[in-house]
């Protein structure tokens, strides 16, 4: 078995993790090979809105998730 990290969410210090200020990025698969979602809490128009101050953290969650996507 292998442990794999599959999922970050982002929210600020001392929010829960279903705060609407929060994101998540995630690896997903449709049986296509894997890619990263990238979801908004505030909003299910599929719409992503990002706060610049939270950018960075955004960005480094990303990147992690790229980075672990199996081909």
């Amino acid at each position: 078995m292998k442990l794999r990290v599959t999922q970050i969410t982002i929210v600020p210090e001392g929010e829960p993790i279903f705060c609407d200020l929060g994101y998540t990025v995630k690896i997903d698969d449709e049986a296509a090979g894997e890619f990263v979602v990238i979801e908004d809490h505030s909003d299910d128009e599929g719409r992503i809105a990002i706060n610049p101050q939270d950018w960075p953290a955004i960005r480094r969650a990303i990147n992690k998730m790229v980075n672990n996507c199996q081909a």
